[in-house]
């Protein structure tokens, strides 16, 4: 059974993305063993109101128990309920480089445009290897665009291990095969996300006449003809996302749409989607009505977790040559 970390930043609300291209997964795989985190350390890097990350990081993980995650078989909690974490972030920011820090993409990505930045947002990679690190994860499911902080992470450990003796595990990353990067359904050579604008992010928490209408105002191409072709970017990037809610094929679902238009293609997937949805959306409004009851199970896995946190941070201060 290998261990596995994962997690998630409670900013802004969660999107059918999160959901097919991570939670669908952490749920089949779930075992003992399998820690998921809420990042909400990783959410201060840029302003924010702490009253609206206290209620998101409850209901984000909300959304995560009503996806399927169970508290009796895996690991969930909240980030900064585990203060390891930041302090294994600054033993591993003595062993990371200016240089491999300033190549990060997503940093670039994320301050372009901006005045100033954070000091945190430059360096919440070694917060993330420490997210990693801290529980010998020896796998990490990810997206693509991911796959540079697991390969820091890597390094991260590597240097560590060389300098003070054999200490982390170096993680793999792993990637789902279906699902794994959804596109926005406006600008369809970006990946769904809700800095976006919200015409083309289907959020959970939409109306199901939201997503039909969002599904049916989803950009296509020029023609009819339903097929995944690189000159058909919008209507590639549908019949991924049909696929990945029925588990049909890409070409399959080409041919039941020879011929058709894409009224009623679209017709169609936004019904597939809102029926993989809706008893989703039910379980998060029950689960919604008891919120200590969440925070609680919250608590109940930070205890957890600091088991194997605090046992990691005895091996890494001894390595170092602190004093006990």
């Amino acid at each position: 059974m290998h261990r596995v970390l994962s997690g998630i930043q409670p900013s802004g609300d969660p999107h059918i993305g999160n959901y097919l291209g991570a939670w669908l997964r952490w749920v089949g795989e779930q075992v003992p063993g399998h820690f998921f985190c809420i990042v909400d350390q990783h959410a201060i890097t840029v302003p924010y109101d702490p009253a609206d990350l206290r209620q998101r990081t409850v209901d984000l993980a909300t959304w995560l128990l009503a996806a399927g995650l169970d508290p009796e078989v895996c690991t969930l909690f909240v980030q900064s309920q585990v203060r390891e974490h930041t302090e294994l972030a600054w033993i591993l920011n003595c062993v990371a480089t200016m240089g491999e820090l300033a190549r990060m993409t997503q940093f670039k990505e994320k301050s372009e445009g901006r005045d100033s930045v954070s000091v945190g947002l430059f360096d919440y990679p070694v917060l993330q290897a420490a997210d990693i690190l801290l529980y010998q994860a020896e796998q990490v499911p990810i997206g693509a665009d991911q796959r540079q902080h697991v390969e820091l992470t890597r390094d991260l450990a590597a240097r560590f291990n060389h300098r003070f003796g054999d200490t982390f595990t170096l993680p793999q990353p792993t990637f789902p095969t279906v699902g794994a990067r959804v596109m926005d359904l406006q600008l369809v050579d970006k990946k769904m996300s809700k800095s976006l604008g919200p015409a083309g992010t289907l959020l959970l928490n939409d109306e199901e006449a939201t997503t039909r209408k969002k599904l049916m105002r989803a950009v296509t191409d020029s023609g009819s003809e339903v097929r995944a072709e690189r000159d058909k970017p919008g209507v590639t990037n549908l019949l991924d996302l049909f696929a990945a809610v029925t588990g049909a094929t890409v070409p399959e679902l080409e041919d039941r749409y020879s011929g058709k238009g894409y009224g009623d293609f679209k017709g169609d997937l936004a019904e597939a989607v809102n029926g993989v949805l809706r008893p989703l959306r039910e379980r998060h409004a029950e689960l919604s009505e008891d919120p200590e009851a969440v925070t609680d199970i919250l608590r109940l896995g930070a205890t957890r977790a600091r088991e194997v946190a605090t046992t990691t941070m005895q091996t890494v201060r001894e390595r170092l040559g602190f004093l006990r």
